[in-house]
């Protein structure tokens, strides 16, 4: 399900779409969605600890400090930028997987 996208004129009735719990499901997919990503980045940091245990660590930071948010339009703000952020991790991460693979492909081709 894609993100709401609420502009300020709208914001008597993001009211009501808020309440209705839909910010809860969006906040949670969109976690989910973070916690997926997350198992791609498996090698570790300079101290030797996996990316994607600090990223889970931090993602979850970040949903803690924003719970107690009740202004639907910030809260329709994080959602939107936490989605559009997770995007374009994926799309740079699966770009830079596939261009390994052509480096793969192209030297095993030329043994």
């Amino acid at each position: 399900m894609p993100p709401t996208i609420i502009t300020p004129g709208a914001a008597s009735s993001a009211a009501r779409h808020f309440k209705s719990g839909t910010s809860r499901r969006e906040a949670l997919s969109l976690y989910r969605e973070i916690l997926r990503t997350c198992k791609a980045f498996h090698w570790c940091d300079e101290k030797g600890i996996p990316w994607n245990q600090r990223l889970k660590a931090e993602a979850r930071k970040e949903f803690q400090a924003s719970k107690e948010e009740t202004d639907p339009l910030i809260i329709a703000r994080m959602l939107v930028t936490g989605r559009d952020c997770v995007q374009q991790i994926q799309q740079k991460f699966n770009e830079a997987d596939r261009k390994a693979w052509e480096r793969i492909e192209k030297d095993s081709s030329r043994r």
